[in-house]
């Protein structure tokens, strides 16, 4: 009876020691919010020892006295709230509805369940959270509907030779051009979780999108790009500091579904070849870790390391093919120096991020590899082999005589393309894997940066903001496929054969009452469409008759109970 009561004693103390302790997350991509706090920090009003390369964060974090969907206004703290009290917590969530439409063709990422659709697609997504001590569950599901109409996609100007060379290169990927032979819907279970949570520690299944990396439009490894997956999730919920610094970390064993489609609705040439090689049906189990430290001798400096691997499920076998961490980064030292064992794809990356509070800037980088060296010597001599990169700054400007209002500066770089190594030694494009077919995607589309395997993106941002509101432009340009297009159009005028979309947007956030609006207006003109030539002649350098035009338009809301 005593034990009894003791066990019964502990049990509730811990429910009380725990009893602020939140797992509830701001989900990934959240409109406005999430741009919000990063400013927020960028402007010293925000705790300095949060890295934002480890997302979702969780909201006690953000803002530890009010609700964080609320921001502008402290006295909604308890808005969306059914019940509070003692160790239980029963609240609503925000409803949230995207709306997009792309005039020619697909365009646009980071976008979860969303998908590469031409046309009207819309998007919705609420839901509840519960709490009761260590325990949490945030059910929060999404729902998708897209009109996919047809485009003028590969096929429509190619003929059996670049067909045969467009599969040789996406059958090593699962990314087909459309999702589905006409309209397309989908309901998962979106941004929801089950989490036992214990001080700074988080333990969990999820479905959540993730976020791995400092950028702000791209990042190498995880981003929204993919509809989120099934996983469980080791985490940090707040910094963990210590006399030498802070530490945050996620660790994560997932997995990742296939499409089982052809990369083009057409699949064999003319003559009836077959083009198309099906992939195995197996699922696949992604595995990986997320770590950053910030020192304490250098406030407002993040630095990180992740580490991903990517195998068919039924290949795994053995704690060590589970959790796959201490494999050896160096191929001479795995596995007698031949490398891995059995299929499975592994990328890296090690990234920086320096916050610069009073000068209200930040810059920062990722860089990765999908290949691993042979040795250290292999490495230092051909560093860029098969490496990616994403850097970027961005910068506040205060405008004097108005307050809380100022002008925010973002340019970044994303470089996904090999470099002139493939010429010596081929590593393959980005998240493409001869072995494990469908590469590292989720449901059909990359989950790493959205410009996909080979893509390089410039942007510059340039905003008014004012709180949650924001007004302002971009530019970016997007090359497509630079690997596919070098490899395979290279030798006939590559230049002339790059597939470039130049961009042009007009963006704004808005708050009023309950809602936050979000819109945004870009009309991308695309140079060389889809590597198609028209009128063409070997003498030509540029091609000019192939250019197309497509109006991407995006209207978001978001109500916040």
């Amino acid at each position: 009876m005593k034990k009894l009561i003791l066990i019964t004693s502990l049990f509730l103390l811990q429910i009380a020691f725990f009893e602020n302790s939140q797992a509830q997350t701001l989900p990934v991509g959240t409109p406005v919010l999430e741009e919000y706090y990063r400013l927020q920090q960028l402007q010293g009003k925000l705790d300095s020892n949060i890295s934002f390369a480890i997302r979702p964060i969780n909201p006690k974090v953000l803002s530890p006295d009010k609700n964080v969907f609320y921001p502008e206004d402290a006295d909604k703290g308890s808005s969306g709230t059914l019940y509070n009290k003692g160790a239980l917590l029963f609240q609503l969530l925000p409803l949230q509805t995207i709306q997009q439409f792309n005039s020619h063709h697909p365009y646009g990422w980071n976008d979860g369940l969303m998908i590469p659709a031409k046309g009207y697609q819309t998007f919705f997504s609420g839901g509840v959270y519960f709490k009761y001590g260590p325990l949490s569950i945030q059910f929060r599901p999404e729902y998708v509907y897209a009109a996919n109409p047809s485009f003028p996609g590969y096929a429509s100007g190619h003929g059996d030779q670049d067909l045969s060379a467009y599969y040789g290169y996406h059958n090593l990927i699962d990314a087909p051009e459309r999702l589905s032979d006409g309209s397309y819907s989908k309901f998962n279970l979106g941004q929801s979780s089950i989490r036992l949570t214990f001080g700074p520690v988080s333990f969990g299944l999820s479905n959540e999108n993730l976020w791995w990396g400092p950028g702000v439009r791209n990042s190498i490894v995880l981003t929204n790009n993919a509809p989120g997956f099934k996983h469980v999730t080791i985490n940090t919920v707040r910094p963990i500091r210590t006399p030498v610094g802070s530490f945050e970390f996620q660790v994560i064993g997932a997995r990742l579904d296939n499409t089982n489609r052809a990369p083009l609705d057409v699949t064999t040439t003319s003559i009836g070849t077959n083009l198309y090689n099906p992939k195995r049906s197996d699922w696949r189990y992604y595995s990986g870790f997320n770590i950053n430290y910030q020192p304490k001798w250098l406030p407002g400096l993040f630095l990180g390391l992740t580490r991903a691997f990517d195998a068919y499920h039924s290949d795994i076998k053995g704690f060590n093919a589970y959790v796959p961490f201490f494999t050896p980064y160096q191929k001479v030292n795995d596995n007698g120096g031949t490398g891995d064992a059995f299929d499975r794809d592994q990328v890296t990356s090690l990234y920086g991020r320096w916050l610069f509070t009073k000068a209200k800037a930040e810059v920062y980088f990722e860089y990765g590899l999908n290949d691993n060296s042979y040795n250290l010597s292999d490495f230092l001599g051909s560093p860029e082999h098969s490496r990616a990169y994403v850097a970027g700054i961005s910068k506040y400007i205060p405008l004097a005589g108005r307050k809380d209002q100022g002008i925010l500066f973002n340019t970044e770089i994303t470089q996904l393309s090999q470099t002139v190594d493939r010429l010596v030694r081929d590593a393959g494009g980005w998240y493409i894997h001869s072995g494990v077919r469908q590469g590292m995607t989720n449901m059909g589309q990359v989950i790493g940066a959205g410009t996909g395997s080979g893509g390089n993106l410039q942007s510059f941002d340039v905003s008014w903001v004012s709180g949650l509101k924001k007004l302002g432009f971009m530019f970016e340009r997007y090359e497509h496929n630079v690997d596919f297009q070098n490899y395979y159009f290279g030798p006939i005028n590559g230049n002339s054969r790059k597939w470039v979309d130049l961009g042009l947007a007009l963006k704004g956030n808005w708050d009023y009452q309950h809602f936050l609006f979000t819109a945004k207006l870009e009309g991308v003109k695309s140079l060389n469409y889809q590597w198609i030539l028209k009128n063409y002649t070997n003498s030509d350098y540029y091609v000019p008759n192939n250019d197309v035009f497509n109006l991407h338009l995006q209207l978001g809301a978001i109500y916040r109970f």
